[in-house]
């Protein structure tokens, strides 16, 4: 039986599923993609994905990283990859370790350290690109690119046979492409994220929204959270076709929310909006 009853969203070919509650559990999952985006307390209907992605620290959404290895381990499964900023190395490790010496067994782990520019490959196609986000000392984003080659216009007519010619006698007959498929920005404060080009045109981001609230701002600010007042700006230059917002206080309800965001953005932007949370799954507009 699962142990998380986790929301799901379609959106094209991928499939988003995740829970996502501000200092409960923040957890986000593209199974298409073998991603995880931040682990929460490590659901068990997430653990075959191969690939986590660990914005920060904080213990709602890293809570189940030791878990989720260790599971690996259980099921037969080979040892997963976390990409987490560089400087939690360290003491993730540590807790790592504790945990074997409890548990009897070591652990296995491929912690990666990342930081603001770093970019990895993870299928033969799909790269991770990692880019700074203002919420906790080294607290980190990421876009999940996608890379093909697209054939050059002058070569666009020919045929099988000249164009194997043509790579025999060395000449690049395509250029590369890459397509952002998601950006999920994690816990941050208001940044002008249209700046990143990758972030600006994902096909979805997924773009945290703690407070909604009038009176809510300063909590916002003191921890580094957005508030609905810059979520004008946050997607008013962007280019994205999806948005999904998570991370909502308990202090809303989701009705409210939904009526704010309608009120306060315009509607062409409530369109794009799902609540990751909201298990009507309608936009703000609709």
């Amino acid at each position: 039986m699962p142990s998380h009853r986790l929301l799901k969203l379609e959106i094209d070919d991928l499939e988003i599923i995740g829970y996502s509650v501000a200092g409960e559990e923040t957890v986000i999952a593209i199974p298409q993609l073998d991603v995880c985006f931040d682990i929460g307390k490590a659901p068990d209907q997430l653990i075959p994905i191969n690939n986590v992605l660990l914005s920060h620290g904080h213990i709602d959404h890293s809570a189940g990283l030791a878990y989720y290895l260790s599971h690996r381990q259980f099921c037969g499964i080979a040892q997963g990859t976390v990409f987490l900023p560089e400087h939690l190395i360290e003491p993730f490790q540590s807790i790592l370790d504790s945990w074997a010496k409890i548990d009897g067994s070591r652990i296995p782990a491929n912690l990666i350290g990342v930081k603001p520019g770093d970019e990895y490959m993870i299928k033969p196609n799909l790269a991770v690109k990692v880019f700074p986000t203002k919420h906790c000392r080294g607290s980190v984003g990421f876009t999940v690119i996608e890379k093909r080659k697209k054939i050059k216009p002058e070569y666009a007519n020919l045929n099988g046979p000249e164009i194997v010619s043509l790579k025999k006698q060395g000449i690049a007959i395509d250029n590369p492409v890459e397509i952002p498929i998601v950006s999920y920005l994690g816990d941050t404060q208001y940044v002008d994220f249209s700046k990143l080009d990758y972030v600006a045109n994902s096909k979805i981001l997924i773009a945290e929204c703690t407070f909604f609230d009038t009176d809510h701002d300063e909590r916002a600010a003191a921890g580094k959270h957005m508030h609905i007042d810059q979520l004008a700006d946050l997607l008013g230059n962007m280019n994205n076709q999806h948005v999904i917002i998570v991370h909502l206080t308990q202090r809303t309800s989701i009705s409210d929310v939904k009526k704010l965001i309608k009120s306060s953005l315009p509607a062409d932007i409530c369109k794009k909006i799902t609540i990751l949370m909201d298990t009507n799954k309608k936009s703000p507009q609709q």
